[in-house]
């Protein structure tokens, strides 16, 4: 980490405690556990289930022209359902009261050709502890394309920006696996701060993955069914998975009443707790 990330403010009275017991306390008095159920199991099968045999009906059934439109949207919409409902559960250690099955929820991300490790530091790391801090949350930092921040520079374009922005939101899928986990790989930062070591396990999990990723969603539909079927159905179902992702990750930024905090400058300290900030 660099002397450029803020600090957050102790409070000897901690917020962040103070809600953590009221929301142990809920669930026990309703006896509900806090990780998911098996309603939650059910439904991360059934998405699952359903890709694969999207996939599998599209590689080698070749349904015709308007089917297959239609299922590489809905394609497009399996996996951005899987990493809301089953990855970023796994990631955020919520999905099972089992490590292990949370670390399994959360290699979905890789099959579908991001990294694990790439999402914890930038999510689970930055995004959760520097929400709307700019400089520091990658998750605003589409410059100089979108001015996404109040303290962001402002360009001429940046007035069209509600316009053209339906455009960058659905590239968003197709950068973060082919371009932006390797920006983070290659430069071992995310903005300013570095990334965790990575380990040779590490690092063979990044690239195994990615390679298994183009095997499975270019090269062996390339050779199936010919690079111009497979170029129209993968971008279509990477813009409706690009489309979706980018609408619900901005909710948790850009919206009505949402603030972007800026450290103190003689302390670079944020005002309130982290708690509090989120």
């Amino acid at each position: 980490m660099t002397s450029a990330i803020p600090k957050f403010t102790a409070s000897k009275a901690s917020f962040h405690a103070e809600l953590k017991k009221r929301v142990g306390d809920y669930f026990e008095n309703i006896n509900k556990a806090q990780t998911g159920n098996a309603a939650l199991l059910f439904k991360s099968i059934l998405l699952v289930s359903l890709l694969i045999v999207t996939y599998v009906h599209l590689l080698f059934f070749t349904p015709n022209a308007t089917l297959a439109i239609v299922e590489s949207v809905f394609l497009g919409g399996l996996i951005a359902a899987i990493g809301f409902n089953i990855m970023h559960d796994g990631a955020h250690g919520s999905f099972s009261n089992n490590a292990t099955v949370n670390k399994i929820a959360a290699f979905t991300l890789n099959v579908l050709g991001g990294s694990s490790f790439m999402w914890n530091m930038k999510h689970n790391v930055i995004h959760h502890a520097y929400t709307n801090v700019d400089g520091v949350d990658d998750d605003i930092d589409i410059q100089p394309w979108m001015r996404m921040a109040t303290g962001q520079k402002k360009y001429k374009m940046h007035k069209f920006q509600h316009l053209y922005f339906w455009f960058l939101y659905s590239m968003l899928y197709i950068f973060w696996i082919f371009v932006l986990d390797y920006q983070k790989y290659f430069k071992k930062r995310i903005g300013v701060m570095e990334i965790k070591t990575m380990k040779p396990k590490d690092h063979a999990t990044f690239w195994g993955f990615k390679i298994f990723h183009l095997a499975i969603f270019v090269v062996f539909p390339i050779f199936k069914v010919g690079f111009v079927c497979w170029l129209v159905s993968f971008l279509i179902f990477s813009v409706v998975a690009g489309f979706v992702l980018s609408m619900v990750f901005q909710l948790a930024h850009t919206v009505e009443h949402t603030h972007f905090p800026i450290a103190d400058p003689l302390n670079n300290k944020l005002a309130d707790e982290w708690a509090i900030h989120q």
